[in-house]
């Protein structure tokens, strides 16, 4: 029996790249909750985070949105709303829907994690450079337009 040769790159991967960029990210803005005062929350609530709108979002709009299962989002949302990160109510337009939405609590962590995304936006220029940071800011973006324009064709 053969066995087939699975090709290796001479360089790491680009999407390993990007990967390990969004883990250490993700890791990072967890931290820094934490040493806000919230020591609960966890890198899964980051899908959370990311996905609700200011004026509230439905569950399934957020796993939507995220890249996963409604199941998956449902859990994070009770977590976060036992946390008193979160709240739910009747969605106005639809009685039978619930609207997440932040807690008083849940609107000041939230301003704090964006608040730090805005100082690493900052940090990150000073690190690399405003034209470097730009160009590396750009290109990520291009990859996405790449990659969709190639999807759709």
């Amino acid at each position: 029996m053969s066995s087939v040769e699975i090709p290796r790159l001479g360089t790491k991967p680009f999407i390993a790249l990007v990967d390990r960029a969004n883990r250490a990210l993700q890791v990072h803005m967890v931290r820094e909750m934490h040493k806000r005062g919230y020591p609960k929350v966890k890198q899964a609530h980051n899908a959370v985070f990311a996905t609700l709108q200011s004026e509230g979002s439905r569950s399934a709009d957020m796993a939507q949105r995220a890249g996963m299962t409604r199941q998956s989002m449902g859990e994070l949302v009770r977590e976060m709303v036992a946390l008193g990160i979160l709240e739910m109510r009747p969605d106005p337009q639809d009685g039978r829907a619930k609207l997440v939405t932040y807690s008083e609590l849940g609107r000041q962590a939230a301003a704090g994690g964006y608040q730090h995304l805005r100082d690493l936006e900052q940090a990150f220029a000073e690190e690399f450079g405003p034209e470097e940071y730009a160009a590396a800011r750009d290109v990520l973006d291009r990859v996405v337009d790449v990659l969709e324009r190639w999807d759709a064709e």
